[in-house]
This record gives C-alpha cells, structure tokens and sequence, in this order.
C-alpha cells in the first residue's frame, strides 16, 4: 500500500483509534466504520486521487472489506492503464 492511500483512506476510518496507527493489508475498514456511504465517497476519492475508474465488478463487499483487499483492486486497475 502506498502513502498516497493511507492517507486518503484515513479520514474515511471514523472509528480508528490509536491501535490502528499503522494501516495494514488486514485493517478491516467496516469494523473502523467504513459504510455503504463512505465507500461511495471513498470510491469518488479514490478514482480522483489515482486517475482511475474502478470496474462495477469490483464494487462489493468484498472489494472494501479491508485495506488490502481494497488496494489490491486500485493496484490491478492501476496496472490495466498504464498505456502499452
């Protein structure tokens, strides 16, 4: 995970606390309050930030269960536009 993530994903964690300092692959983002709404403007954020547009497919509960499984999506759309 980059910097540029972690800290675009930290405003969205309403229930962080201090045992959360670090972000990890394993941050569960729905335990740290990451709901349906903040997804949506986590996702806004996300493709702003990074200059992408995440496939539909890839928007469920399971793409934003956690920190890693989330910049894993961002790593493989990265990586789909990077221009041949």
């Amino acid at each position: 995970m980059d910097p540029r993530f972690t800290a675009l994903l930290r405003p969205f964690l309403k229930h962080s606390g201090p045992e959360e300092a670090a972000l990890t692959p394993d941050t569960d983002l729905r335990r740290l309050g990451v709901d349906s709404m903040q997804a949506i403007e986590l996702l806004f954020a996300i493709e702003d930030t990074f200059g992408i547009s995440l496939p539909d497919e890839e928007l469920n509960d399971t793409t934003f269960a956690t920190a890693g499984s989330l910049w894993r999506v961002i790593v493989d759309q990265l990586a789909d536009e990077v221009p041949a």
